[in-house]
């Protein structure tokens, strides 16, 4: 019974997370549009993975594409990589992305 409420309290914090960065992300696309000379640094990162079961690089890199202005690119072959386009690109983008979604996803899956 714990386990079920634990797993039900990690999905609900996953969600809160992924709906949390759709938002910001609907936000910066739409400021993109309205003002075509902001500065957009658009990048292909290389995101070093520690989930490693196929649910877990299919759950992140998902939820890394459905978020506006990131795309999901690829998965090395030996899975430890994950490679994300983004439209605005920071030093902080692949710690933002291991910090948040991934450590949602390693939570959500244990």
């Amino acid at each position: 019974m714990m386990r079920m409420i634990r797993q039900a309290v990690a999905w609900t914090r996953l969600a809160g997370l992924f709906f949390r960065e759709l938002v910001l992300s609907v936000e910066d696309m739409v400021l993109a549009v309205l003002d075509p000379r902001r500065p957009l640094r658009p990048a292909i990162v290389a995101v070093p993975l520690d989930v490693k079961s196929d649910a877990g690089i299919t759950l992140l890199a998902n939820m890394i594409t459905l978020t506006p202005g990131t795309t999901s690119l690829h998965v090395s072959e030996d899975r430890t990589t994950l490679y994300v386009h983004a439209m605005t690109v920071s030093e902080s983008t692949v710690s933002d992305i291991k910090a948040g979604f991934e450590a949602k996803v390693r939570e959500v899956l244990t």
